[in-house]
């Protein structure tokens, strides 16, 4: 399986769940596209922070 979950970073460094079993990433303008393979869709005003590939993890952090 290739899918990640998805977690939004606040400014406190605390991590919350934003969506999993992402298998696509699309990048925006002023936002990132999330779509899992529920064919359950995000959207989310951040950038990509770090991305862990073979942990199967991707935090992101608010542009807000």
């Amino acid at each position: 399986m290739c899918e990640a979950n998805v977690y939004l970073v606040d400014k406190n460094g605390r991590e919350t769940l934003v969506l999993d079993s992402v298998d696509k990433v699309i990048p925006g303008k002023n936002e990132i596209i999330l779509e899992n393979i529920y064919n359950e869709r995000k959207a989310v005003r951040a950038r990509i922070k770090e991305m862990e590939l073979v942990e199967h993890r991707i935090v992101l952090e608010s542009i807000d």
